[in-house]
């Protein structure tokens, strides 16, 4: 199958900065694709090349296998949703929705029946006739979404979203959009850095760092086998523990305390309790544990409370403690 897209050792130049480094990447067809970092590392910047806002200092963009790295905005045949989301605000719901259809001379019966499909696949259609002032921003989210999808792209391409909703709404949209994308078979790619909404929507997840790609795959492939400590810290592994094997890292809810020195498989440190905070279900405690290597390093462990000993309110700072992880929940990180 051809791809939806292919990056070819794209880059893209501001003087002597690399927003994006000689990318290679293929954008499946059909799937949702997210390009996942931190500000600055070049996912918003691979976005705009695709959609056409930007034009590379080298290499090539393909879509649905041609070369269209030369062609504007309007000939890519994309859709594409603004973190601003971008309506007009004097033009009803309806009227927003079906404008890129205007643009395109779409004939007014089938630009109606169009409007309306795109309504009613995000839920908005018995509000066609309001103006965005009178929507909430989940609503208005909604409306530049049907807006892309009426013109039937070959790509849907979201820049953050999200990142002006609420956290409630944010997740009602992470949802919606993922239903969005399974029921019209669209190829989505969705910029964002917050990596709970990647690892919940994404078919393959893209994690950027400096213009360069990090890691790539399915996000129950990522997750649990990071490849480097930037990806780790970037998904929220916060225990790194130097090992004459290497480094290893192990996820906060992973690491258990214990009043006794363990010899079970796996990770069995000595250690001082340094905070202790409660958290309602959990417990976040701190420790400063001995490496094998004599090192002393700061380690966290989230405590689900009902796990506890009964009457166990806590620890003490100060309090000498043993802190375990399993052999599996260990991951081995290269240099």
């Amino acid at each position: 199958m051809i791809p939806a897209a292919e990056f070819v050792g794209v880059t893209q130049a501001y003087g002597d900065f690399l927003a994006v480094d000689n990318l290679d990447l293929t954008i499946e067809e059909g799937k949702l694709t997210t390009l996942l970092g931190p500000s600055g590392c070049g996912k918003t910047t691979s976005l705009r090349m695709l959609a056409g806002y930007a034009r590379p200092t080298a290499g090539k963009i393909l879509i649905g296998g041609e070369d269209a790295t030369a062609l504007p905005p309007e000939k890519r045949g994309l859709g594409m949703v603004f973190q601003s989301y971008a309506l007009f605000p004097h033009l009803t719901v309806a009227d927003n929705v079906g404008y890129g259809l205007k643009l395109r001379k779409v004939p007014a019966a089938e630009r109606k029946a169009r409007v309306a499909e795109a309504l009613e696949l995000v839920g908005l259609g018995h509000l066609a006739a309001r103006k965005p002032k009178a929507l909430s921003g989940g609503q208005q989210q909604r409306v530049a979404l049907a807006r892309a999808i009426a013109i039937r792209p070959k790509l849907l391409l979201l820049d953050e979203p999200l990142s002006n909703l609420d956290a409630r709404l944010r997740v009602q949209m992470r949802a919606e959009i993922r239903r969005i994308q399974a029921e019209t078979g669209l190829t989505v790619v969705l910029v964002t850095h917050d990596q709970d909404e990647a690892l919940e929507m994404s078919d393959t997840m893209v994690l950027m760092r400096a213009g360069k790609v990090m890691q790539t795959g399915a996000p129950d492939e990522v997750f649990p086998a990071p490849a480097n400590r930037f990806v780790a810290e970037f998904l929220g592994y916060e225990n790194f523990i130097p090992t004459a094997e290497g480094l290893f890292t192990v996820r906060p809810e992973q690491l258990q305390i214990a009043s006794a020195t363990a010899t079970t498989p796996g990770l069995n440190l000595d250690g001082v309790i340094t905070s202790s905070a409660y958290r309602g279900v959990d417990l976040v405690v701190g420790v400063d544990a001995a490496a094998p290597g004599g090192e002393t390093v700061p380690l966290i462990s989230v405590l689900r409370r009902d796990a506890l000993p009964a009457g166990h309110t806590g620890f003490t700072p100060g309090e000498r403690i043993s802190v375990t992880a399993p052999a599996p929940a260990l991951v081995h990180l290269p240099e």
